[in-house]
């Protein structure tokens, strides 16, 4: 074998009439005779997302009986127990600024703004909103450097709702869980063609003209870069050419989907922007797994490292009627103690977590140097209320997933002492994330026991 000293660089190109495409980790990238593991270890980056339920849980089926290791899943963590040893439930958690603290109702906006904030956003409907800077921001700041994206907010809903939305707050503090800073919250995107393009598409231009033109063009963009992708597999070893196969027939996979839903879109006729815009699959699941899917990708190609998702906007009412509940979700969430209600709920709750598993599955499944992408994320999974039905802020349902390159040790339920913040784990996490921060809102101190042996 003749050792030549050359490999792919990090951030390697396909090409082709404007497209670019990013590569996931290929061996080509680790420079010849480097310890594999010293080398993984060293150049994979730190995945953090943070994924987001709104109007509570119905706590008594997600919370377990039993603290540390070997505790039973209750019902509604049931389908992510096979992914055990990469995750932590943790109890005990608050968001103390989230309740009203004198200003009345108000506390889904309130649960939206503090969950990545711990602040108590300003009680207006002007534009004078107030909250505070978000973890994801914080982080897209340092790690977010060396990427074409610092961050990407991606939600489920067409969150553009303006003024008024919860008893005197702006729909602002709902409509996102994101600040760049005290005054500006970022928007989420919900339309997966917006998110491929910004992945994939022209990087030369955002002017919303060109993107329409290139949208409506009907080669796929796999077919611009294809004579790049020929040239650069004759420089591969029969391992990176597989691992390059699976990446762009997974790309065309949701390119296609992504156009499939669309084609639905059009056949259905005029419908309410608002409602639906173009390109979003008509059902909660595809759109889901669909923004999941392009999560997957956006990690694996280094694209961005810190991704939030909104699964609904707070005080959202998406019925789920695939599982048999066509009742409103926030109208749900209001059961004032009936059976009936909290079985329906608990089925939207443990829902919501089958789609975690879709996701966690993917990135177990996406090979990251010498680990997958799930040993090489920290993933929080949870919600800014406990119980919807008297938005309580305390003791917020909490899960922790991925192995956050080997500093997370799961396969445990941890409870913490009344009164803890929730931005203690936020504060601990950017620590993992090596990005120092003195405070996180009303954040007290870094949490233990997530790196315990």
């Amino acid at each position: 074998m003749i050792v030549t000293g050359k490999y792919l660089s990090r951030r390697t190109l396909l090409r082709g009439l404007g497209t670019t495409i990013a590569l996931p980790f290929l061996d080509a990238m680790t420079p010849a005779l480097a310890s594999t593991s010293r080398v993984g270890s060293k150049q994979q980056p730190l995945r953090l997302a943070f994924l987001y339920v709104p109007n509570g849980i119905i706590m008594k089926d997600w919370t377990p009986k039993t603290e540390g290791a070997g505790f039973e899943f209750p019902r509604t963590l049931k389908p992510v127990e096979s992914f055990r040893e990469h995750l932590l439930v943790l109890s005990g958690l608050d968001h103390y600024n989230g309740q009203a603290l004198g200003d009345g109702p108000g506390d889904h906006a309130r649960a939206g703004a503090t969950w990545l904030t711990g602040v108590h956003p300003k009680k207006t409907q002007g534009a004078d909103i107030r909250a505070g800077t978000s973890v994801d921001q914080i982080a897209a700041r340092e790690i977010g450097k060396d990427t074409v994206l610092p961050s990407l907010e991606l939600g489920l809903e067409d969150n553009r709702m303006v003024g008024g939305c919860d008893s005197g707050y702006s729909c602002a503090y709902s409509n996102t869980i994101s600040w760049s800073s005290p005054t500006t919250p970022v928007p989420p995107e919900n339309n997966p063609r917006a998110v491929f393009e910004r992945l994939f598409g022209d990087g030369e231009t955002t002017d919303p003209a060109a993107r329409a033109i290139q949208a409506r063009q009907d080669r796929s963009i796999l077919d611009f870069v294809r004579e790049d992708a020929k040239r650069l597999g004759l420089d591969l070893g029969a391992s990176d050419k597989q691992k390059l196969t699976q990446y762009l027939d997974a790309v065309r996979e949701v390119e296609r989907r992504i156009q499939k839903a669309e084609e639905q879109s059009a056949k259905a006729g005029p419908i309410p922007a608002m409602e639906r815009p173009s390109g979003i699959p008509p059902t909660f699941e595809e759109h889901i797994q669909l923004m999941f899917d392009l999560m997957t990708l956006a990690f694996q190609t280094d694209s961005t490292r810190v991704i939030t998702l909104m699964i609904g906007r707070e005080g959202g009412n998406r019925t789920y009627r695939s599982i048999g509940v066509p009742d409103a979700h926030h109208g749900l969430s209001h059961h004032f103690n009936d059976p009936s209600k909290i079985e329906r709920l608990q089925k939207i709750d443990q829902h919501h977590v089958q789609m975690l598993a879709y996701f966690l599955q993917k990135l177990k499944e996406t090979q990251d140097g010498d680990g997958s992408l799930l040993d090489h994320s920290f993933l929080v999974y949870g919600s800014s209320l406990s119980d919807g039905n008297r938005h309580n802020h305390l003791d917020l349902p909490t899960l922790v997933a991925g192995g956050a390159l080997g500093k997370l040790r799961g396969g445990r339920h941890i409870r913490y002492k009344q009164g803890t913040p929730m931005t203690n784990l936020f504060l601990t996490m950017l620590d993992i994330a090596g990005v120092r921060e003195e405070k996180i809102g009303d954040s007290t101190g870094r949490i233990e026991h997530l790196t315990d042996l």
